[in-house]
């Protein structure tokens, strides 16, 4: 009896963290109050302002009726709340992932169709169902794969490349194309067209909105407090919004040939079908593979340098569930794909956000304002989502990482310059391809030619260093080879290499000692390489001694006969190698002495 009443508390622990692992609501539901409810009321209002312009805009820029953007910033919020583990993160759409859906869909549908809008949910599902799998298989450790100057890389562009597409929005000509010589080339051609109260109207609200953002020192010495500030200066695209929209309905400008949203249906999301058919998902596959991918990294490291902040901790694992959820969500519900937003997302965090249920609320608002306040967006202009995605796709671009990332590593500039310019070039999937393409290369190049150090012992001392960077001791018959790379098949060879010369240059050897402290992994090509090694130095007449193996690369050498092969020994610390191996140096030599004067 006794015994099942110690083990049950025991079983009910691991049951909820099972439980917490996947629903990641009931590590905080259960401690939900009304002062956590206030909190995270008044970061949903003010999500809820900034959502509407955003997701109108993003909706557009994705080739999607207006509506779809606000459709994709409800259930999906509401879905991340049950599954995602971030409490600050914001879903919805996004600009980068809205480029990359139009640029998915225009080749195959006319925008603005029936069956455009079967795409989007379409891609939305499958994006759902890859990041979900990915997160049922504890695929998180994928976002590494994309060193940062890549996706730093592949932001500055994509800021570049969306403020492009939205210059011909702004000047009542449209868009077209979803390269950057497309689009401007695009421009080139139809400034005949240029429709010049379009143009006054969005040059208007892209100066306001700029002024906006410098604004806050300005409304500081007014003596506004700084959190006011900032926070006024946040809502410029709300006031952008609501000035050019009631001077659109005040003036009749849509008389005048200016775009405007127009009618948007008063009533919540209507369920949506996506297409099973089979070609259209081998179509969307690998553009719904590379949404998932910018997507996921994007809201992960957002998510995780905001957790940080107040001590908290996301699961980047469940946060792919999370993400596929909210995207599952979307297609069923007539949206477009979704990821985390940057923007709101900062604007959530510092609003007070406390728990994701802000972000059920912030759906719940546009709800509301769906039912509500459409009749009031019919006229807002074109243009001023035009300006509002200008401005807010150069907060993408990062110029001064150009520089730092040149200073520092110029074949990490490399990587950044290349991603760049296909993405100029060919666009944003061939960007994110590049990019991933060329980091796993870096890696593999960096990797592939290990840093290797000849160390000697600092006089008088039990420390190692390399004798090129400093006046270190050394010894003729003992070599002190260090390894600062784990061992695997890409540079295997490159360490039979360096060993072979390495004993070259020192005939004298009597001992090779291989220091392991940087090596993590030896893989079987690895092994293979040392077991080479081992043979060659035998029949030189070297032993070869290892030196600070890590505990985990040591259990699975134990799983071969390599030790048992090994012609000399494994040393805890290179000082204990160096110190054994003379001590038993000397004692060869003195003992061939005493039989050398035997002898005569």
């Amino acid at each position: 009896m006794s015994r099942w009443s110690a083990s049950e508390p025991r079983e009910r622990i691991r049951l909820r963290a099972r439980i917490a692992g996947y629903f990641p609501i009931t590590t905080w539901l259960p401690y939900y109050n009304r002062h956590l409810l206030g909190e995270d009321l008044i970061a949903a209002v003010i999500v809820t302002l900034m959502v509407i312009p955003q997701a109108l805009a993003y909706a557009i820029l994705a080739g999607l009726p207006a509506i779809a953007g606000l459709y994709a910033s409800m259930l999906p919020l509401i879905a991340y709340t049950l599954f995602g583990t971030s409490r600050t993160l914001a879903v919805g759409p996004m600009a980068i992932v809205s480029l990359m859906t139009a640029a998915a869909l225009s080749p195959l549908f006319v925008s603005g169709t029936v069956a455009y809008s079967q795409g989007a949910v379409t891609l939305a599902l499958l994006s759902g169902l890859i990041l979900a799998l990915m997160g049922l298989l504890r695929l998180g450790f994928f976002a590494n794969f994309l060193s940062h100057p890549v996706v730093s890389g592949l932001l500055t562009a994509s800021g570049v490349l969306i403020a492009a597409s939205q210059i011909a929005g702004l000047m009542g000509i449209g868009g077209a194309g979803f390269t950057l010589v497309d689009q401007l080339l695009h421009i080139l051609r139809h400034l005949e067209k240029v429709h010049w109260p379009t143009l006054g109207l969005g040059l208007a609200a892209l100066l306001f909105l700029l002024l906006m953002r410098r604004s806050a020192p300005a409304l500081r010495r007014l003596g506004l407090a700084a959190g006011t500030a900032t926070f006024v200066v946040r809502l410029g695209p709300v006031m952008a919004v609501a000035i050019t929209t009631s001077l659109s309905w005040a003036l009749d400008l849509p008389a005048l040939g200016v775009a405007v949203v127009g009618e948007i249906p008063a009533h919540l999301p209507p369920l949506s079908l996506p297409s099973l058919n089979p070609a259209l998902w081998r179509e969307l596959l690998l553009p719904a593979f590379l949404i998932s991918v910018v997507g996921f990294i994007e809201s992960v490291s957002l998510a995780q340098m905001l957790a940080a902040r107040r001590r908290e901790r996301i699961s980047p694992d469940q946060e792919l569930i999370g993400l596929g959820s909210a995207n599952l969500a979307a297609a069923f519900t007539s949206g477009m794909p979704v990821t985390g937003s940057l923007s709101r997302t900062v604007i959530n965090f510092d609003a007070g956000a406390r728990t994701p249920a802000a972000g059920a609320l912030a759906a719940l608002g546009v709800g509301l304002v769906i039912l509500c306040l459409t009749p009031l967006i019919a006229y807002l202009p074109i243009a001023t989502l035009a300006a509002s995605i200008i401005v807010s796709a150069m907060t993408l671009v990062d110029l001064p990482a150009l520089k730092r990332t040149w200073r520092y590593s110029q074949s990490d500039f490399a990587a950044m310059l290349i991603t760049i310019v296909l993405t100029f070039l060919e666009g944003v999937e061939a960007g994110v391809m590049a990019g991933v393409g060329v980091s796993l290369a870096l890696y593999l190049y960096r990797t592939s030619r290990p840093h290797t150090a000849v160390v000697g012992r600092l006089p008088g001392t039990e420390h190692f260093r390399n004798v090129r960077r400093h006046d270190a001791e050394i010894d003729a018959e003992i070599g002190l080879l260090r390894i600062d790379e784990s061992l695997y098949f890409a540079n295997a060879r490159y360490l039979e290499d360096t060993v072979y010369g390495l004993i070259a240059d020192r005939p004298a050897m009597r001992h090779l000692v291989l220091i392991c402290s940087a090596v993590n992994l030896i893989d079987a090509s690895a092994l293979e390489s040392l077991e080479a090694i081992n043979a060659r130095l035998a029949d030189s007449q070297i032993a070869l001694n290892l030196a600070e193996v890590k505990g985990p690369v040591m259990d699975r050498l134990k799983k071969s006969d390599f030790l048992d092969h090994l012609s000399g020994e494994v040393y805890l610390s290179t000082y204990s190698a160096w110190t054994e191996l003379r001590h038993r140096l000397d004692d060869e030599a003195r003992t061939g002495a005493e039989s050398s004067d035997a002898a005569s």
